[in-house]
C-alpha cells in the first residue's frame, strides 16, 4: 500500500511539473508574439504570411501598435492543434474610464457576422428547408428581388448570395433609420421610410462578377424568416450558439442593460468613444456580438468537421463546400484573399487552405478570423478601434512566424 501511494504521489509530481512546463511555455510564446509585431507596409492577407517568414528589420511591441493605432481594447484568443491555446486582453473597453477588457468583454464583429449567417444557411440546407441552387424569389414571399433585364438573363440563388456574387447593390452610407423608429427588414430591402438605406437592387448579371454586399446577407436573412417561420435571432440560438457553447454571444439591439455592462465601446481613428451604431432588424450582415474565444470555439467546430471529425452542426461535405472556391482573385484583390467560397473568404490551398472573415463596424470596432482546418491553427483578433483590422494584420505576421503557420 506505501508504495502504491508513494507511486501515485511520484505521478501526481510528475503531472503537475509537465503541466507547469508547459504554461510557462506558453507563456514564453505569448511574450515572443506580443514583441514581434511587424509594421505592414501593405494592407494584405498574404502579406501577413510573407512578413512571417522573412526577418524584418525591426520588431514591435503589441502596446506599441495600439498606441500608434489609437486602440483602447484588444481581445485575443489563438488556435493551436484545435484547441484555444491561450486568450488574453489588452487596454481598456471606452477610452476616458479605467475599466480593463476581460475575456467576458463583447466586442462587435461587424461583417464577420456573415461567417454566422453563412453557417446557419448550410445547416438549413442540409435540412433540406434551403436549396443552395434555387431562385430565392421563388421562396420570396413578403418582399421579392426586383425583376430587371439582369435577373432574366439570369436568377438569383444561395450560391450567388452567399459568395458576393449576385449582383445585389452595396449602399453606401450603411442602415440608417429615423429617430425613435424601428423599420422592419423589408422596409430596409425596399428603402422605404422610416429606413434612410437605398433599396436592394442587382446592378449586373448574377454570377458574372465579385460585389461584396451586405444588402445581400439580409436577402439571405429575409428568406430564412420566410421559409422557417422564425426570427433569425432564435435560429442562430438553437443551431449555433447553444450547440458551439457561445453562451455570451448575442445579436440583438437596442442591447440590454447586462450586454451593455459588458460591451466594448467603438472608437474612431482618433480614438474618440462612440455608442453602438447597430441595427434592430437588419442583422445578418453585422450585429453580433461575441468574444474571441466563442468565435474561436466556432472555427474550431468547422475544422473537425472539414476533417470527417464532428458533425454537431454542419457535415464534412457541406464544409468542404462552404471552404471551395467558387472564384479566385489575384492576391492585389480583396486585402490578399485568393479566394471566394460560400460565406467565408480564402488563402491558400490543399494542406496550407485557410479560412477568414474580416469584420468591420463604423465608427470603429473589428474583428479578425482566420484558421487553417488542415493544421488545427488560427486565431480571432477583436478591436474597439477604426484601426483595428491593422493591428490584426501586424499580430497575426508574429503569430504566423512564432506557430510556423505554413502556405505556399
Amino acid at each position: 500500500m506505501r508504495t502504491s501511494l508513494a507511486f501515485a504521489a511520484v505521478l501526481i509530481a510528475a503531472v503537475c511539473c509537465c503541466a507547469q512546463e508547459k504554461t510557462a511555455d506558453i507563456e514564453e510564446r505569448i511574450h515572443r508574439v506580443e514583441n514581434s509585431l511587424v509594421e505592414l507596409k501593405v494592407f494584405s492577407v498574404a502579406e501577413i504570411f510573407r512578413a512571417g517568414r522573412d526577418e524584418p528589420a525591426e520588431r514591435k511591441t503589441l502596446s506599441e501598435r495600439m498606441a500608434h493605432y489609437k486602440i483602447p481594447g484588444v481581445s485575443i484568443a489563438v488556435i493551436n492543434d484545435f484547441r484555444i491555446e491561450w486568450a488574453k486582453v489588452y487596454g481598456i473597453k471606452r477610452a476616458g474610464s479605467d475599466e480593463p477588457v476581460t475575456t467576458e468583454t463583447l466586442f462587435e464583429a461587424g461583417s464577420t457576422t456573415k461567417f454566422l449567417t453563412a453557417v446557419l444557411t448550410h445547416r438549413l440546407i442540409e435540412q433540406g428547408l434551403l436549396n443552395l441552387d434555387e431562385d430565392v424569389n421563388l421562396r420570396l414571399k413578403s418582399w421579392q428581388i426586383p425583376e430587371s433585364d439582369f435577373t432574366r438573363e439570369s436568377r438569383v440563388t444561395l450560391r450567388l448570395l452567399l459568395s458576393h456574387r449576385a449582383g445585389i447593390s452595396r449602399p453606401d452610407g450603411g442602415f440608417g433609420y429615423e429617430d425613435g423608429s424601428t423599420p422592419s427588414l423589408v422596409q430596409v430591402l425596399k428603402g422605404e421610410a422610416p429606413a434612410t438605406n437605398k433599396p436592394a437592387v442587382v446592378e449586373f448579371v448574377p454570377g458574372s462578377q465579385h460585389q461584396y454586399s451586405n444588402l445581400g446577407y439580409l436577402v439571405i436573412q429575409q428568406l430564412i424568416e420566410e421559409v422557417t417561420g422564425r426570427p433569425y435571432i432564435e435560429l442562430v440560438q438553437e443551431k449555433i450558439f447553444d450547440p458551439v457553447g457561445m453562451k455570451s454571444s448575442t445579436l440583438e439591439f437596442p442591447l440590454s442593460a447586462e450586454v451593455d455592462r459588458i460591451a466594448a465601446s467603438p472608437h474612431d481613428a482618433e480614438g474618440k468613444a462612440y455608442g453602438h451604431w447597430l441595427h434592430p432588424t437588419a442583422l445578418a450582415h453585422g450585429n453580433l456580438q461575441s468574444t474571441p474565444a466563442e468565435l474561436a470555439l466556432l472555427s474550431i467546430e468547422l475544422m473537425r468537421a472539414r476533417r470527417g471529425e464532428s458533425d454537431r452542426l454542419l457535415s464534412q461535405e457541406t464544409v468542404k463546400r462552404m471552404f471551395n472556391a467558387e472564384l479566385n482573385f489575384d492576391t492585389d484583390q480583396m486585402l490578399g484573399f485568393t479566394g471566394q467560397g460560400l460565406g467565408v473568404f480564402l488563402i491558400g490551398e490543399g494542406e496550407n487552405l485557410y479560412f477568414s472573415h474580416p469584420g468591420h463596424n463604423e465608427p470603429g470596432i473589428n474583428c479578425m478570423l482566420i484558421a487553417c482546418p488542415a493544421t488545427g491553427k488560427g486565431a480571432v483578433i477583436m478591436t474597439n478601434g477604426a484601426m483595428g483590422l491593422f493591428l490584426a494584420m501586424d499580430f497575426l505576421a508574429a503569430l504566423i512566424s512564432e506557430y510556423n503557420w505554413l502556405i505556399l
